[in-house]
């Protein structure tokens, strides 16, 4: 039969999973990170996923498709779960654990003496730049860091020196490519729109190429945006740079 059913573009999904938790006959899941549609019995076609996907990348067609079943629905979700319970859904990996959430950070004591006052900072999951959406809610008008993966090993302090107030992308751009990391920090920034980016990293020469990323990204996108880069010693040691927007 001919009937209005949801298609995906999967060129424009990028798989944020924010779809799937408006489903509530569970018909969507993000498998190898895009979103698909796993069975055309469990898609009434009345697209409640439209509204919330941030890319365009679904649209009601009408085509030839299996019938709606209200009854494999139900069993469907009788096996997997509630539709008033959504699980956190999964980000471009797959993996369940690196869904996407925002939570209250617990302020840090100022009694940073006593082992009790060590608390986390982190505000957001995920961290990798690889696994953030560029959408995400918690980058939106933020305080951005940028921080190489090596730069908190060798602070003592970070959570309360640099992380606290700020969303964080991490990444290294001696293992990962850095042309994906030009792209996506180019993204990031005409999306987020940052108050302040503040780049962390290691003193070693290939982390240079992190912090020339992120200062091209924001001559290019925002370039009246406040930076500050933060060369970290292997030792500890802290030189900042506060660099100039582009003439």
């Amino acid at each position: 039969m001919k009937r209005d059913i949801i298609h995906i573009n999967e060129s424009l999904c990028d798989g944020c999973g924010l779809c799937t938790s408006k489903c509530a006959e569970g018909a969507l899941r993000i498998i190898d990170g895009k979103a698909r549609l796993i069975s055309e019995t469990y898609c009434d076609g009345l697209g409640a996923c439209i509204g919330e996907c941030p890319r365009g990348a679904i649209t009601i067609e009408h085509r030839e498709a299996a019938s709606f079943d209200e009854a494999a629905v139900h069993a469907h979700l009788s096996g997997h779960h509630a539709v008033d319970s959504p699980k956190p859904q999964p980000l471009p990996c797959g993996c369940p654990g690196s869904a996407m959430r925002s939570f209250t950070a617990v302020p840090s004591c100022p009694d940073t003496s006593s082992a009790e006052a060590s608390v986390s900072q982190l505000s957001h999951w995920p961290v990798q730049m690889a696994l953030v959406p560029s959408h995400a809610p918690f980058l939106r008008n933020a305080d951005i860091l940028v921080s190489a993966d090596c730069a908190p090993f060798a602070i003592p302090d970070f959570h309360s020196r640099f992380l606290g107030g700020r969303a964080v992308l991490v990444g290294c751009p001696k293992l990962d490519d850095i042309s994906y990391y030009r792209e996506k920090l180019n993204d990031v920034f005409s999306t987020a729109n940052p108050k302040s980016i503040t780049v962390l990293r290691m003193e070693v020469p290939c982390c240079g190429g992190l912090a020339r990323a992120v200062t091209d990204a924001r001559n290019a996108i925002i370039p009246g945006t406040p930076l500050e880069i933060v060369t970290v010693g292997i030792h500890g040691d802290i030189i900042r740079e506060t660099v100039p927007s582009p003439v």
